[in-house]
């Protein structure tokens, strides 16, 4: 068993017991507390795990809910989403089920039964709490149903935690990849997803292989060769203590020292290049056998810079950006879970009964009909990671805006009143989303618009006639 000794006490590294055994061999499987082992301790461990989350979340989604009162409903989510850490919730939710292969993620609610529904009006009204479960935590009540003629195959029905049941309304099971038919998950204790680390086990444990050699050339690479000729085959005590000042000699010498040899001797360091270029060929192998077994961009794994960077689109960027979209559309059921409870908690009646209270329009609206029409139109999407120059986006917004005034000024003077002032409304809203252009929204009263009458133009006075 392998040991670090540290001041005469023995401590055991449980990645190297567990990496270095021998049945360890390819195709095989993780265990749960391997999972662990590897994320917590293995150096790509925890960057097979988070890189791609931290790149995928490193932009906000961009928010917009048309036809609402934008600014201030908008303002309410991403206040709500911040307080509640919903970002952190996803994170953890989705770094354990790249970890084991099953996560799940529940809310609940003092003095309120965990198997219990709460209606959605009713969120609002209570301190609510949100825990990301692992498999172990869910105590193997992610073992799916493996009979292919039942409403649930393959599908989690029931999340337990400790001995307590979640309703099916109050939880979300994630899975990294989905369930294979009766192929089990050791790490995940079911049915279910499986780890990243499941195909990449055998190169994982050969990488902490190169990490040995490494430490094993840097300890050698120091290493002074001193060829002196020997004292000769009967060597007294004095030529011993000679030899001894000659080795000291070598020891010693430094920068701006100068020291003497005989013509026969010579002093050299040890030769490894042969071993330098073994150990990068085999590392830069598995690091490509690891990011193929993930799977992940190479790049991503060796750290590598890219050669051009997102904003040129170099073909190994755009690698990258294909592969973190996937990520971002895989992570999109926890991203809906947490949007319908945080628009129940930031649009409640009682912000419904300012927006009434401020904008006229809504005085005769039901706070329920507000809320499903902004509920409905309510859109998230996630921004390019291909970042274009400022300039280049400022002119993307002049091409636009261009094409609307001649769209405008096309069909204006055809239209009557109410669609002037629709067409107008459309107008306004898309100057008010240019925020590289106007940074202010611009605001008209529409309902007068519709009513307003330009003024007739006098008419041209007769020319005077002059009499014979």
């Amino acid at each position: 068993m392998a040991e670090i000794t540290i001041g005469g006490s023995s401590l055991s590294s449980a990645l190297t017991d567990l990496l270095m055994a021998d049945d360890i061999m390819p195709g095989a499987e993780p265990s749960y507390q391997l999972c662990k082992t590897v994320y917590a301790f293995h150096p790509l461990g925890g960057k097979i795990v988070d890189q791609p989350i931290k790149i995928a979340m490193s932009q906000k989604r961009l928010i917009s809910i048309p036809n609402s009162p934008e600014e201030r409903v908008r303002e309410a989510f991403e206040r709500k989403w911040a307080e509640i850490s919903a970002d952190i919730f996803i994170a953890n939710t989705w770094r354990l089920a790249k970890i084991y292969g099953a996560s799940a993620i529940v809310y609940g609610a003092e003095d309120v039964d965990t198997n219990a529904p709460i209606k959605p009006e009713n969120l609002a009204k209570l301190e609510l709490y949100f825990n990301s479960l692992d498999p172990l935590n869910t105590a193997g009540s992610l073992v799916l149903n493996q009979d292919p003629n039942a409403p649930d195959f393959q599908k989690p029905t029931v999340v337990t935690a400790a001995g307590q049941t979640y309703h099916p309304s109050r939880c979300l099971v994630f899975f990294n990849e989905a369930p294979l038919y009766i192929e089990y998950t050791n790490s995940a204790f079911g049915y279910t997803g499986r780890s990243v680390y499941q195909r990449a086990l055998y190169p994982l444990k050969s990488f902490v292989q190169t990490m040995i050699a490494n430490d094993m050339v840097s300890r050698k690479v120091g290493v002074i060769v001193a060829k002196m000729k020997p004292a000769g085959s009967i060597a007294d005590r004095a030529m011993a203590v000679l030899q001894g000042i000659k080795r000291n000699v070598v020891k010693e010498a430094q920068t701006n020292n100068v020291i003497n040899v005989t013509p026969e001797e010579a002093i050299e360091t040890l030769n490894l290049l042969n071993a330098d270029g073994a150990l990068t060929t085999a590392r830069k192998n598995i690091l490509e056998d690891i990011a193929a077994a993930v799977p992940q961009p190479a790049k991503l794994l060796n750290s590598e810079s890219y050669a051009e960077g997102f904003g040129e689109g170099s073909e190994d960027a755009k690698d990258l950006i294909r592969y973190i979209k996937h990520e971002r559309e895989t992570v999109q059921p926890l991203y809906q879970f947490f949007d319908n409870i945080v628009m129940r908690l930031a649009w409640t009646e009682e912000f419904y009964a300012t927006i009434q209270a401020d904008l006229p329009e809504y005085k005769d609206v039901e706070y329920t009909e507000a809320f499903y029409r902004w509920k409905n139109a309510f859109e998230a999407t996630w921004p390019s990671l291909m970042e274009e120059p400022e300039s280049k986006l400022v002119e993307v917004e002049k091409v636009k805006h261009e094409a609307m005034i001649g769209l405008v000024e096309t069909l204006l003077p055809q239209l009557d009143p109410n669609n002037k002032a629709v067409l107008i409304q459309w107008a306004a809203d898309n100057v008010s989303e240019s925020k590289k252009l106007f940074p202010n929204p611009l605001i008209l009263d529409y309902d007068d618009l519709k009513s307003y009458r330009p003024p007739e133009p006098p008419d041209e006075p007769e020319a005077p006639t002059h009499a014979l």
